[in-house]
């Protein structure tokens, strides 16, 4: 007996493990009638769509965060066990959930939907990416699932022109008949022996529903065999580090070339046609040499994203977590946090963001502490600045670039500093259970999509020039007003620059930073800095051109800077932004993730400390062997 039609919409939720299609499902279904917000009073992220279905039912759909279990660890996993067990204080419970199971690799959506099967809600197990399964003549008997689960079972492929038919027909099929009635609910948080015993049934169920051809060895399986070996695999990780950092350096040089040259142009051609004054000043100093010399950063910063984003769409990245896996468990910290560690190389942001996916609270705080420690991009301004300016351009045996052999030592050097400060928070923090084992599901090797690559590429490239343009000049600005203003009285005789407010702050701040080799001029560069990493380069070229000094680029700061330090303030400075929290965002990001303000301050002490005696240390280490 049919259901009489109703005005309101159907309440239906996409539920599945990561990795599974959910998100492409949820697209391909609601289309551009769709809303993003946050879940009140947490920052995950929440999906929600309209739809029709064939059959005239109005669907309002929303798509739960990904989660391979209801036992809910992390801020993700709670949302969807709090939306499907009606725990949510502002949401409501789905009237029936569509369970996606990836048709490939099906064990982890099984081993949930049996878990979803013991809460008595009405649900249709959906088997995405069908197509991909019998190109590889995979057989998935869904009579035999459906039977065995108890809930209908179809299919789906949401990337395919009429790839969702089977799906819209379960669905008014479904609606048609009414939506059961809720059964008792069964479910019961699970532990780590409950895992494994359902990884175990899982397994049993796909021995009863699904066949593989004979032939299984595929292309995949024997790339892993190399990749995932416990030494040849880590081998392969590190050279491929090693590479996309020399790359970084070395192969983004001629495209900085052009960028500097073009700045050079522009900056000769406003001092030959403005007079020489305050425009003349604002134009060379602030505009070109502050904002000018951080732009020419930008291909290096778009050649490590396209490192990272290849490696992700590849398939590569939880191939990299299961390798450092046990590495990273001796320093106190789970496999999963390699992932937001790695993030991290971009932007501590959304690497600090991505620690949802680590179910341990103990290991979530861990990871997002040290998180800040890894090379973002934003240093990358400040390093090559640096190193461009005291390491000679030559190579290494023949081969190896010596500038990009120093900055792939400053990427290991966060690396071990964050494994270090995590191996301290091990035994500072005391574990009060044993850590869950370590499941992540190894998706095939796949051909990166350029579109998509080159799509994600503009994002964080149009991303970095609207910062260049919004927060880097506004404190390019405030540095050339506090470097020039108040101007030299009339008769003085010191340099114009020191009777202005610039070296006041600078000469207030210098005594703090003198005992680690810093001057006045890098204290004024350090403040505005906080804002973000690479103003500091904008700074110290602000300051400097003020000053009478660096004029025409990068190439001209680093000469200047190459004459005016020591060796040994360099070396100093570099080992000071490997520590410091020179970044608001990442803080009000750690405020945000962590709820609470104590997790910032003890970020604030600890690596401002760190950076203090780090650099110290390496001063005078530099000084005594002569470098001073």
């Amino acid at each position: 007996m049919s259901e009489p039609p109703r005005s309101a919409p159907f309440r239906l939720a996409l539920v599945g493990p990561p990795n599974c299609g959910k998100t492409a499902l949820f697209n391909a279904l609601t289309g551009s009638r769709q809303k993003v917000g946050n879940y009140a009073g947490v920052t995950v992220e929440r999906k929600v769509g309209n739809f029709t279905t064939p059959g005239g039912n109005t669907i309002a759909l929303t798509d739960l965060p990904g989660t391979y279990s209801l036992r809910a660890r992390s801020p993700d996993e709670i949302v969807t066990r709090d939306v499907v067990l009606n725990h949510h204080p502002e949401e409501p419970a789905p009237e029936l959930m569509l369970v996606v199971v990836d048709s490939v690799a099906p064990r982890a959506g099984l081993r949930l939907a049996m878990e979803l099967v013991a809460t008595g809600l009405p649900m249709i197990v959906v088997l995405n990416m069908i197509d991909i399964a019998r190109h590889r003549k995979i057989e998935i008997d869904t009579a035999t699932l459906s039977e065995e689960l108890g809930v209908p079972v179809t299919t789906s492929t949401a990337v395919r022109k009429g790839g969702l038919e089977a799906l819209l027909t379960q669905l008014d099929s479904t609606l048609a008949q009414g939506i059961p009635e809720p059964g008792p609910n069964m479910w019961a948080p699970p532990d780590a022996a409950d895992l494994r015993l359902s990884h175990r049934a899982a397994d049993r169920l796909i021995d009863h529903a699904v066949s593989h051809p004979p032939e299984h060895d595929t292309l995949t399986h024997r790339i892993d065999r190399l990749l995932l070996h416990p030494v040849m695999g880590l081998g392969f990780l590190l050279v491929l580090l090693f590479v996309m950092f020399q790359a970084v350096f070395a192969g983004a040089a001629p495209f900085m070339d052009m960028i500097d040259g073009g700045f050079g142009a522009a900056a000769e051609f406003i001092t030959g046609h403005i007079p020489e004054g305050l425009v003349q000043s604002f134009l060379t100093d602030a505009v070109i040499g502050g904002v000018g010399g951080v732009l020419i950063f930008l291909p290096q910063i778009v050649i490590l994203f396209f490192f990272i984003l290849l490696l992700e769409d590849l398939g590569y990245m939880a191939r990299a977590a299961f390798l450092m896996d046990r590495i990273m468990g001796g320093a106190g910290l789970h496999g999963r946090a390699f992932i937001p560690l790695l993030s991290s190389f971009a932007c501590a942001i959304p690497g600090i963001m991505a620690t949802r996916v680590i179910d341990n609270p103990r290991d979530r705080i861990t990871t997002i502490l040290v998180a800040p420690l890894m090379t973002c991009s934003a240093r990358i301004p400040v390093y090559t600045l640096i190193v461009s300016a005291f390491i000679p351009a030559k190579q290494v045996a023949g081969i190896i670039n010596l500038q990009g052999l120093v900055m792939f030592g400053l990427y290991a050097a966060g690396i071990v500093s964050a494994l270090a400060v995590s191996a301290v928070a091990k035994f500072l923090f005391a574990r009060r259970e044993a850590s869950p084992p370590f499941m992540l599901d190894l998706p095939d090797y796949k051909i990166p999509r350029p579109r998509s690559v080159g799509f994600a590429l503009w994002v964080r490239a149009s991303s970095f020039l609207k910062r260049a343009g919004t927060t880097i000049f506004a404190m390019t600005v405030l540095i050339w007003v506090l470097a020039t203003f108040p101007q030299a009285p009339e008769g003085a005789t010191e340099p114009a620059i020191l009777y202005s407010f610039a070296a006041k702050i600078g000469q207030f701040i210098e005594p703090v930073l003198s005992p680690i080799g810093f001057n006045w001029q890098i204290s004024v560069a350090l403040i505005p800095a906080m804002a973000a990493r690479e103003i500091a380069v904008a700074g110290l070229a602000t300051v400097y051109s003020v000053a009478g000094g660096a004029e025409g680029g990068e190439a001209a700061l680093a000469t200047l800077l190459a004459s005016q330090w020591s060796l040994a303030t360099a070396l100093a400075f570099l080992v000071w932004f490997i520590f410091a929290p020179q970044c608001l965002s990442t803080l009000a990001v750690i405020r945000r993730e962590t709820g609470s303000g104590k997790w910032v301050w003890v970020s604030l002490a600890y690596m401002f400390g760190l950076a203090w005696v780090a650099a110290f240390i390496t001063y005078h280490l530099a000084v005594w062997i002569g470098w001073g």
